[in-house]
């Protein structure tokens, strides 16, 4: 994954997401304690990460507040994200072959890095559209796409969509339930071994 796929992740949101700007974007998500506005502008502050985090390399660096305002209005919420995943693609695809930046659960490279970015992007999306009582669901190539980069321990016998919602904690997959925890897989895919979340999906 590139930074083309983040450009098509972040076009999915953001076209949903403008239908929607005369929605109640103050109104909680059901199941969440965020509003449509907060989880929107959480987007935009993870895609801002995650750029700074490739960057910056293998240390964390932690010397930045980051706080997109979810006071704005929801246009301006959504020109946002689409401007942080400008930044996040340029990134990604600028960055030296195989630089690795710092993450909670691993140094990712560039590809873990957009796969990431486009989980938050589309299942954060899907949140939104939940506290506006509208559906949401991108395209089989993305959904597909994410999956296979950072839960390669997922079922592939389910809908894929279903799969990363239920990988996200979102939905319940039959005889699995529902994930308590994100767990994705964002080093390159040629270091995995099967262990991670394997138990978890099942096998």
């Amino acid at each position: 994954m590139d930074g083309s796929t983040v450009h098509q992740s972040a076009r999915a949101s953001a076209n949903f997401l403008s239908a929607a700007v005369d929605g109640d974007w103050d109104g909680a998500i059901p199941e969440m304690t965020w509003s449509v506005r907060e989880v929107v502008a959480y987007i935009s502050e993870v895609l801002l990460w995650y750029s700074t985090d490739l960057s910056a390399g293998p240390h964390e660096l932690n010397t930045m507040d980051l706080k997109v305002r979810p006071t704005e209005n929801p246009a301006a919420l959504i020109e946002t994200i689409t401007a942080y995943a400008a930044v996040l693609g340029t990134v990604v695809d600028g960055v030296p072959p195989g630089q690795r930046g710092w993450h909670p659960d691993g140094l990712a490279d560039a590809s873990g890095f957009a796969a990431m970015a486009c989980d938050e992007l589309l299942v954060h999306t899907w949140d939104a559209g939940h506290g506006l009582g509208l559906p949401f669901e991108p395209s089989e190539v993305l959904s597909q796409a994410v999956v296979h980069r950072i839960f390669p321990w997922a079922p592939t016998n389910t809908d894929t969509w279903d799969t990363l919602l239920w990988a996200n904690g979102r939905r319940d997959l039959p005889g699995l339930g529902r994930q308590e925890h994100w767990h994705p897989y964002p080093a390159p895919l040629s270091e995995w071994d099967g262990s991670v979340g394997a138990a978890r999906a099942g096998r």
